[in-house]
């Protein structure tokens, strides 16, 4: 996936979650069935789009993406959210609802 690409799904989608990993990242591995899972059955209209930060260097510099796991949540075009490192899903997810349901309803 190109940075034209991601930059045109974040304008035309509602919502987009950029998920940034690393090849030997153990926590990047290790959440990101949690956060597939949260948001397929929270936020099923949300695009999940996963990154290796390390194979795409250039779209991690342009979201500047400097460690791993970064997730970085989009509605409406704009950056709503930002989560890196010790992210709590918890809350993230809770941080979401509200616009979220706003946008759907």
């Amino acid at each position: 996936m190109t940075l034209e690409e991601i930059s045109g799904l974040i304008n035309k989608s509602e919502g987009v979650l950029l998920y940034f990993s690393g090849e030997n990242c153990q926590a990047c591995h290790a959440l990101r069935p949690k956060f597939k899972k949260a948001f397929d059955s929270n936020f099923p209209l949300i695009r999940q789009i996963y990154l290796d930060a390390h194979e795409h260097a250039q779209i991690s510099a342009h979201f500047q993406v400097f460690s791993v796991p970064t997730m970085i949540v989009f509605l409406g075009g704009r950056e709503f959210a930002r989560e890196g490192r010790l992210v709590s899903l918890h809350q993230l997810v809770g941080q979401l609802k509200r616009p979220y349901g706003i946008m759907n309803s």
